[in-house]
């Protein structure tokens, strides 16, 4: 069997419930892949697994990082790689779940992310976007990488992709075409969710963000904001956060926040399919409705004994 499962898939998709279930059935350990779960005390937003549905398998790269912090890719794999040597040498199989595509690959691939020398460039960038607008720098992105343009829809990542090109004189997608001729690092088993019927993965969307409304997003926000934390950091700006922000300033209601929420949230859902269906080795399990979960699990089950790394 594979020592290493890479669970894939769009938000809302039972990703965190295989998981656990293939860590319990193959003496493993969870590596969280997701952008916002790294940030501590932001828990319902980013739908962290609770002790229960944790089930007592150990999870990892969850509550790293504190909301004020510019948490990256780079960060990410240089901590997560850490913890997979430290999983695999013990003997353990390392089950990687998340939705962050960006993440998952470079933690894979072994990206090595050199910083780039403190020329300022970066702080240039962000002020040009403060004053002139992410339109503005969305089009001055096109003129340089039209690509990259096209499948960059971040300000963060945007901006990262103009530091790489005036620091380097090399486009982003240049950098990731010659990333991506390099053997990868590991050769993990991939496997992904999707729902047979797009409109059951969209319910289960607005069901989520129902429930996080319950289970109390609204007062969560409102501590983050009390303790200081800044409306515009990169946690703040996350799906989920930065529409109830936006709520509790009076520029909208609750309600309307919500429905944004769940509007952007099936979209990113898109976005985060297109990803994955990129990669040619990916194992697609295909959910017919939230019943089926022991189907699916048993398919997954086949696939790990299958498959040698």
């Amino acid at each position: 069997m594979n020592n290493i499962i890479c669970i894939a898939g769009p938000t809302a998709s039972g990703k965190t419930a295989l998981a656990v279930e293939l860590a319990k059935a193959f003496d493993g350990e969870v590596i969280s892949c997701d952008s916002m779960q790294v940030y501590r005390r932001m828990d319902i937003g980013t739908a962290k697994p609770t002790k229960e549905e944790m089930q007592g398998i150990p999870h990892h790269m969850i509550d790293v990082a504190d909301p004020w912090e510019d948490f990256s890719v780079s960060k990410y794999c240089a901590m997560a790689d850490t913890i997979l040597q430290d999983v695999l040498a013990r003997g353990k199989t390392a089950v990687i779940a998340g939705g962050t595509g960006l993440y998952m690959d470079a933690l894979i691939k072994g990206n090595d992310f050199a910083p780039f020398p403190s020329t300022g460039m970066r702080e240039k960038l962000e002020e040009q976007a403060d004053r002139e607008g992410m339109e503005a720098m969305r089009a001055l992105l096109k003129s340089i990488d039209p690509e990259a343009a096209e499948r960059i829809h971040d300000r963060k990542r945007l901006i990262r992709a103009l530091e790489v090109y005036y620091e380097t004189g090399q486009t982003i997608t240049e950098h990731n075409k010659k990333t991506q001729a390099i053997p990868p690092k590991y050769t993990p088993l991939w496997l992904g969710l999707d729902f047979e019927d797009r409109s059951q993965l969209y319910r289960r969307i607005d069901l989520r963000v129902e429930l996080m409304l319950k289970q109390g997003l609204v007062e969560e926000i409102t501590t983050l904001l009390a303790e200081g934390i800044p409306e515009k950091c990169t946690a703040m700006q996350a799906i989920g956060y930065k529409e109830f922000v936006d709520a509790l300033a009076g520029k909208c209601t609750i309600a309307e926040a919500a429905a944004q929420v769940q509007q952007s949230s099936r979209r990113y859902a898109k976005r985060q399919l297109t990803w994955f269906r990129r990669n040619p080795n990916m194992h697609w399990l295909i959910r017919s409705g939230p019943e089926d979960f022991d189907r699916i699990l048993l398919r997954a089950r086949q696939l790990v004994n299958e498959t040698d790394n």
